[in-house]
């Protein structure tokens, strides 16, 4: 258990230090939990480990944020869809979602990706986060599959 939010995003700096690039497509991470498990926390650790400068908020009225990442690392953009308010069988197509993952440079964060899961390939890891019940909200678990 991790016991708050700044330990969520030490561990997601530790998880994307880890990461090795595919050389077919673009890397998929798939997050899952419920509204305030972590999802974007987890997400903001992961780009700041990756050199993102800027702040990182939560794609959920944008549906996607594209971050350019510096030369020199293992990926050259970090991008971070959302798809709590996507419907349909071809939801993701308006985003790109296809040309995004062709590319191996890519980092694909996908958030809430049971509502498109008809339209994904196999992320190379799925990860469910959830809120402890036992530390007044501030306590998470993680799980990687």
């Amino acid at each position: 258990m991790l016991a708050n939010l700044t330990e969520l995003q030490a561990e997601a700096a530790r998880f994307v230090g880890g990461l090795t690039p595919s050389a077919e497509h673009a890397t998929l991470i798939t997050l899952s939990g419920e509204l305030g498990a972590g999802k974007t926390s987890f997400t903001q650790g992961m780009a700041e480990a990756l050199g993102v400068s800027e702040a990182v908020t939560s794609p959920t009225f944008v549906l996607e944020k594209i971050y350019e990442l510096p030369a020199g690392g293992p990926f050259s953009r970090l991008i971070h869809l959302d798809a709590y308010r996507l419907e349909g069988d071809t939801s993701l197509v308006p985003l790109s979602f296809a040309d995004f993952y062709a590319d191996p440079a890519n980092l694909i964060v996908l958030e809430w990706p049971e509502l498109v899961a008809s339209q994904l390939p196999k992320p190379e890891h799925a990860i469910t986060l959830s809120v402890a019940d036992n530390n007044a909200g501030e306590g998470r678990t993680i799980s990687y599959a």
